[in-house]
């Protein structure tokens, strides 16, 4: 696991809509990250309005996103999800499959997809990555998505003939 951690983006006030599509599957870990992101975007982005979408499995988060994306135009999507990896390849071929498909919908609309669907081989990473108070991916992606919606707003407002910092 790395042990860099996203840095805090500077809080923001702006009324922004942010959709949390998360598993029930692995539900122990899922919940943490997603405690995580509730109480990092409280901080980060007091504003904005959560709209939280709970699917079966991993392999659903993609077309729960996808019909979030047609349906409601968020600012943003954050996907989490955790896939412990097995004797057999499914695991495998289950990451891989929603890794391309978040990454497809993400440029297909242009909106940010945060991808916390982690793919771990025990139960301890998974515990290291969903409970940790060090390091914690939930709190990654809150503050991955903030930083995205913020600079999408600049290359927008940029597009539109303002200047634009790229900072």
């Amino acid at each position: 696991m790395s042990n860099y951690a996203s840095s805090r983006p500077r809080p923001t006030q702006e009324p922004i809509s942010i959709a949390v599509v998360a598993s029930l599957y692995n539900n122990q870990f899922v919940q943490g990250l997603l405690n995580a992101v509730k109480e990092e975007i409280e901080v980060i982005a007091p504003n904005a309005s959560l709209d939280v979408y709970r699917v079966p499995g991993a392999f659903e988060i993609p077309v729960c996103t996808e019909l979030v994306l047609r349906g409601s135009a968020p600012d943003a999507v954050i996907a989490l999800g955790v896939i412990i990896r097995g004797s057999t390849e499914h695991a495998d071929l289950v990451g891989a499959s929603v890794t391309d498909a978040l990454q497809q919908m993400a440029v297909k609309h242009c909106v940010p997809v945060i991808h916390e669907v982690l793919l771990v081989s025990s139960e301890e990473q998974a515990e290291e990555r969903c409970l940790g108070a060090t390091i914690n991916r939930g709190t990654e992606a809150a503050q991955t998505c903030v930083k995205m919606i913020n600079l999408f707003g600049k290359m927008k407002a940029s597009f539109a003939g303002e200047p634009i910092d790229h900072a």
